[in-house]
């Protein structure tokens, strides 16, 4: 891994890389956005996470996930850590497969000052917004990722100082179901947001 180091280093210089090093995320759902996320973040140079999601890889899953064929059947964060291992195997990365819930979101993520939040349903993600904000997490959620074209639509939003929303906000994935481009989209944003947060503020 020393040339990946001295790669990003070249690119982050040396704080922004051991800002990033030191950086632990926590990733709330390993499907779409999740998944994707997370590589693109690992692939920035980001080493520390806490990854939580209660699914299993299914075959519906790879045309937008970042799994493969031989993990179906296998828990999704058992396989996002394989995964992310071979980018980079020297990450430290924590999973769980249980639900997130108000009764358990602190505790999962007590360890992480950033989170992406990656779930499916608008409940939990207003659940997660509503628990974690008021402990000063910095919070990426995303809403409006369905359907095909106007990408641009994909937008980033600073709603608070430590919330920042992606996506369309009116693209509903239940009329217009979520295919790889737009999730791809929306997840890179994730990642870079929260790169540009540890980076620039």
């Amino acid at each position: 891994m020393e040339i990946f180091n001295e790669n990003l280093i070249k690119k982050l210089s040396e704080d922004g890389f051991r800002k990033v090093q030191a950086a632990h995320i926590g990733i709330a759902g390993a499907g779409g956005l999740g998944s994707n996320c997370a590589h693109n973040l690992v692939r920035s140079g980001f080493k520390k996470f806490t990854i939580i999601d209660f699914d299993l890889v299914t075959a519906a899953n790879l045309d937008r996930q970042f799994y493969f064929l031989e993990q179906v059947g296998t828990s999704k964060v058992t396989a996002l850590k394989q995964n992310l291992l071979r980018i980079n195997p020297e990450l430290e990365i924590e999973i769980s497969a249980e639900r997130i819930e108000k009764e358990n979101i602190m505790q999962l993520f007590k360890k992480c000052k950033i989170v992406a939040e990656c779930l499916d349903k608008a409940e939990y993600k207003s659940m997660l917004v509503e628990k974690l904000l008021p402990l000063g997490k910095f919070i990426v959620s995303v809403s409006g990722v369905g359907g095909i074209g106007d990408s641009d639509a994909i937008q980033v939003r600073r709603l608070k100082d430590k919330l920042v929303m992606i996506g369309d906000l009116k693209s509903d994935i239940s009329k217009k179901p979520p295919i790889s481009p737009r999730v791809n989209i929306a997840a890179a944003k994730q990642a870079d947001t929260i790169l540009d947060y540890l980076l620039n503020g």
